[in-house]
């Protein structure tokens, strides 16, 4: 690279100072929309390249092979700036191949299937883009074992992403609230030294911060926490966007209450949102005739309480199932059902009715042969189902209109739910990227539609 192109391309201050973090600590680049952290990636990359030639093998990943458009339009401005036609790009393949020998492949990774595509190859330098996209950190955490380099050449992992997104809630744990920005912290179960480098839209010098701040604000008019995630790179949204403004934990979460103690009138039901290699989430729902509750709180007409909760989540992992049997996962229900005093019934999602065409029929039919019984929550459109239990956490704590509390020993609910963002391309909708399985079984207890009992006309002269 010749010291006249060297002087083209000039980092911004955030970007230069991400530079001078030394290699052997890890970088997590968080901060707000548009802080050109792509672009500090392909950077990072550029002087990997120029610094250990052909021994420099580096894999950039985004969450689908449509999310790389942008980046690969950046890379080819900066290696074609800094190289000019000696850098070669298959766009096949993905890959850059440099005057050096070292090579930097742009690849695709959504799922489990993908994984094999790496699995046994070593890079030098990972970059992960979007990190956030990702409602579970198991996947990328796999493609550590990738990282291998010749003895005394530093393997290095970067991440970048935006706070609210799928998986905002692991990445504020692991990252963010570890230490001050800048401040290198030791990964506990790795050992692993990371830093994390914020930055905001005000650093970029290559966009115009006044319209691009016009532009989100147009974005999210009625999601305040969300535009300022955006905007400020703030990590502390634990509401993330779906929910905002209506689930407040002081007027939502009750504390737990003792089986055994509902007064007269109250109704109790269970909801279910089935998985197996995903949680299931079980809830005892208490709907209030009008009334005090065992706290001695008055709850209106109509307001739904869980009050306890059955999540089959592995340890540590929101997102992970523990690949329970309905048959197994039916004993765990009665016995929940038992300790409150009620009949294990309810209602579940409308998928486990359907038939497999096999003699054990539908997953429902399973739990009923095992002893519980549910019957299809009808639960319509997922966003009118959405709306009634927004509406249902906003009127919470108001005399005269139902609403939704949640007993602060539901877990996995005050885990997932708080943290829920928006489908970026609907919305009016949730996530479903995201660990929404709580946020499901609660929105079944509240759309549920009663049975009602058939009536037969008798036909007279029969």
């Amino acid at each position: 690279m010749t010291t006249e192109v060297a002087e083209r391309i000039e980092p911004s201050p955030f970007q230069a100072r991400v530079l001078e973090v030394p290699e052997s600590i890890n970088l997590f680049l968080g901060g707000g929309r548009g802080g050109a952290k792509s672009y500090c990636l392909a950077l990072m990359a550029l002087r990997h390249v120029e610094q250990y030639g052909n021994r420099a093998k580096i894999l950039y990943l985004r969450q689908s092979y449509r999310g790389l458009a942008d980046f690969e339009q950046i890379t080819r401005d900066l290696f074609h700036s800094a190289y000019g036609l000696a850098a070669k790009f298959n766009a096949t393949d993905h890959v850059w191949k440099f005057p050096s020998g070292a090579v930097m492949e742009l690849g695709q990774l959504e799922g489990v299937n993908d994984y094999p595509k790496y699995q046994g190859r070593s890079f030098t330098l990972l970059l992960i883009d979007e990190a956030g996209q990702f409602a579970a950190p198991s996947l990328l955490d796999r493609l550590r074992s990738n990282l291998r380099g010749p003895k005394g050449m530093p393997i290095r992992e970067i991440r970048a992403a935006n706070p609210a997104g799928p998986g905002h809630q692991w990445i504020a744990q692991r990252y963010v609230f570890r230490a001050a920005p800048w401040q290198p912290f030791q990964e506990p179960k790795t050992g692993a030294w990371w830093v994390h480098c914020p930055s905001v839209f005000t650093d970029n010098p290559f966009i115009d911060a006044d319209e691009y701040r016009r532009q989100l604000e147009a974005s999210c008019p009625a999601d305040p926490e969300l535009l300022r995630a955006w905007l400020s790179g703030d990590w502390s949204v634990s509401r993330g966007a779906y929910f905002a403004g209506v689930l407040d934990e002081d007027r939502n979460a009750v504390a737990p209450w003792e089986p055994g103690k509902l007064g007269d009138g109250w109704r109790m039901y269970l909801s279910h949102d089935f998985g197996s290699s995903a949680p299931s989430v079980t809830y005892v729902c208490c709907e209030s005739p009008g009334g005090e509750g065992p706290d001695h709180q008055f709850y209106p007409r109509g307001s739904v309480v869980l009050v306890d909760e059955l999540a089959t989540n592995q340890p540590g992992h929101l997102d992970a199932g523990m690949q329970y049997t309905a048959v197994r996962l039916a004993d765990e229900i009665r016995e929940m059902a038992d300790r409150w005093g009620m009949r294990p019934d309810g209602v579940a999602d409308d998928a486990i009715f359907a038939q497999h065409g096999s003699q054990a029929g539908s997953i429902a039919d399973e739990f009923k042969r095992a002893g519980v019984y549910f019957m299809p929550a009808k639960k319509g459109s997922r966003q009118s189902g959405w709306e009634t239990m927004r509406r249902m956490l906003q009127d919470a704590g108001k005399p005269d209109v139902p609403g939704l509390y949640i007993s602060r020993s539901a877990e996995y609910f005050w885990a997932t739910v708080p943290y829920l963002g928006r489908d970026p391309r609907k919305p009016e909708d949730l996530d479903t990227r995201a660990a929404d399985h709580a946020a499901d079984s609660c929105r079944y207890a509240l759309t549920r539609q009663e049975r009602k009992p058939v009536k037969v006309q008798r036909i007279v002269g029969f």
